[in-house]
């Protein structure tokens, strides 16, 4: 087994669901707003503010961007599963942290730029498969960060609503971008009206995956052949908005440096020695 820590000062913590992480510990007694835990090629970046059910502040947007950063950079790492602590994904922003006698002059354009946006922004490159396990409540800008990962799965019976209308918002966090290559654009909108949707019909309009734990998906994604997945995940980016000569191009680009990739040879001198076999 492989464990690995970085360059936080952590220690071993097993929680009820299984997963082992590990807490950073500062120089103060405040929690730390995510868990950061690298095991047999697989990092879990879990979001861990639970009384708050895992809202996000200023501090949980830095220890996530230096989470998926660390994930990104780390060449033991091969999967990055993003999920939350006590049965709640995330309930979005941390509303209670508006600075209410201030609403005249705050600027939520500034806010995005130097939080939501860099950290989707940074999420979205990554060339590395990214899940997002919902395993509790994801809603508003949780829900987004969810929408940013390749991959979704959500526990039964969970709520998910992209709720930003009920408190006079737009949809943000590139929801906007990413839910209506998801789902379709008149679904998109639909979803953007608020209205709370269960992981059922989640699964059936095609958001998530499928329901339940992605362990399995997770192992069968840990042997996918690199830099084939990268090439792969960037082409199909790319068809979304593209158009056919250039996807092309990016295609015979990607499938050039896939061929001279180790994992391609291997597969070629293993198909060829069962070939042999018969």
């Amino acid at each position: 087994m492989i464990l690995k820590t970085w360059r936080w000062k952590l220690t071993l913590h097993l929680r009820k669901d299984g997963y082992a992480v590990f807490l950073k510990q500062g120089g103060t007694n405040k929690q730390t707003t995510v868990l950061y835990d690298v095991q047999d090629g697989l990092a879990t970046i879990t979001m861990n503010r639970p009384h708050v059910k895992n809202a996000i502040n200023t501090e949980m947007h830095e220890e996530l961007y230096e989470a998926f950063l660390a994930a990104r950079k780390d060449g033991e790492v091969k999967v990055i599963l993003l999920t939350g602590t006590d049965g709640s994904f995330s309930s979005g922003a941390d509303l209670k942290r508006i600075p209410v006698k201030e609403m005249e002059s705050f600027d939520y354009g500034a806010y995005l730029e130097s939080t939501y946006n860099k950290l989707v922004m940074l999420i979205d490159s990554i060339e590395k498969p990214t899940v997002a396990h919902m395993n509790g409540t994801a809603v508003g800008a949780g829900l987004s960060l969810a929408l940013a990962c390749d991959f979704r799965f959500a526990d039964p019976g969970i709520k998910i609503a992209l709720s930003f209308l009920h408190i006079g918002l737009t949809p943000d966090a590139g929801a906007s971008y990413f839910l209506p290559r998801i789902v379709g654009f008149a679904k998109a909108l639909e979803l953007a009206l608020g209205d709370t949707i269960d992981s059922e019909e989640a699964l059936r309009i095609g958001l998530i995956q499928d329901i339940g734990h992605p362990e399995k998906f997770i192992h069968v994604l840990t042997r996918v052949p690199m830099p084939a997945y990268s090439s792969m995940k960037q082409n199909m980016k790319a068809g979304t908005v593209l158009p056919l000569r250039q996807v092309l191009d990016a295609e015979v680009t990607g499938q050039r440096a896939a061929g001279k990739s180790k994992d391609h040879h291997r597969a070629i001198q293993a198909f060829l020695s069962r070939s042999g076999s018969k």
